[in-house]
């Protein structure tokens, strides 16, 4: 293989895994406070819709990022409600956040296929875009690609070294001695299950803005599936979860390197690798024993009521 496929091969994990990674980021901030949200394809779903919709009509790439960061928050909010006030089943909520995003995304998205739409460009960053090799990999990017650099170490910070992600935390693991320690369990986990959103949101405006600027409806391809697996994958950490985001990116740009040095593995197979990784983590994630060892929040997915515990 040569050094052009490695290098076109890196690029393309990178643009492929930042739509994950920060759905993923997002969810990790969710579950850290409790809450499950299965609802990431339909989020993102919406927010490429209404991203690459906002840029079409309107020409502003930034206006189109917040509306989609906006609509995944509005979609989060609808969850938190559901989940924490009413206590319904997260699992079933969020699955109809799926069939909502899925069905909303495919009507109102149905005059915008086959359009196209103002993209984010590659933006080279002076002296570190000039380093052989790794340069063009990693400083050439879009500036969406930077932002996901940024925000693993600010959320790691955040999370490990702040009394607020201390909070967060303590929140997921056991809200009831939050609670009683004067921490807000239900504004926390609204907060942050929202802000999940917001990323899910951004992960869907970056994949019709950036990674295939146009609209195709169902263009997430399931991604959103993929990032609840790698939650689990990076055991709830955000710098794990920049590596599992990449390396499933790698897999997925992988069909078209081997297509080139042709390498006798069918299209269809390489395409299934990523999906049945999914299932896999899902699978082995399944039982409450090893989702204790391998560090999940103790009150993941559990509703919380003070007025229960009184």
């Amino acid at each position: 293989m040569n050094q052009d496929i490695i290098t076109s091969t890196l690029s393309g994990a990178l643009r492929s895994g930042t739509p994950l990674l920060f759905a993923t980021l997002g969810e990790i901030l969710a579950e850290r406070s409790g809450v499950l949200n299965l609802g990431l394809e339909g989020m993102m779903l919406m927010g490429a819709f209404t991203g690459f919709s906002v840029s079409y009509i309107t020409g502003n790439l930034w206006l189109a990022v917040m509306a989609a960061i906006l609509v995944g928050g509005l979609m989060a909010s609808l969850h938190a409600f559901m989940s924490i006030t009413l206590r319904v089943n997260q699992v079933v909520s969020g699955l109809a956040l799926v069939f909502l995003g899925e069905g909303l995304s495919g009507f109102w998205g149905h005059g915008f296929v086959g359009m196209q739409a103002e993209s984010f460009n590659n933006i080279k960053i002076p002296f570190l875009g000039d380093i052989p090799y790794v340069g063009t990999i990693v400083f050439d990017r879009d500036i969406l690609v930077y932002i996901g650099y940024i925000a693993v170490p600010v959320i790691w910070w955040f999370l490990y070294k702040t009394t607020a992600g201390m909070n967060l935390r303590a929140v997921g693991e056991s809200p009831d001695a939050a609670d009683a320690r004067g921490i807000n369990v239900v504004l926390t986990r609204y907060i942050y299950t929202i802000i999940g959103g917001f990323f899910s949101g951004l992960a869907g405006a970056y994949i019709s803005l950036a990674y295939t600027p146009m609209w195709v409806q169902d263009m997430t391809a399931g991604r959103g599936w993929i990032a609840v697996a790698l939650v689990i994958f990076a055991i709830w950490d955000p710098v794990i979860a920049l590596i599992g985001a990449y390396a499933f990116g790698g897999i997925s740009v992988l069909q078209f390197s081997f297509q080139i040095i042709q390498v006798p593995i069918p299209v269809n197979i390489m395409n299934m690798f990523p999906y049945l990784f999914t299932i896999f983590v899902m699978l082995f994630a399944s039982s409450n024993k090893i989702k204790k060892r391998f560090g999940a929040p103790s009150a993941l997915g559990i509703p919380y009521s003070r007025e229960e515990k009184t």
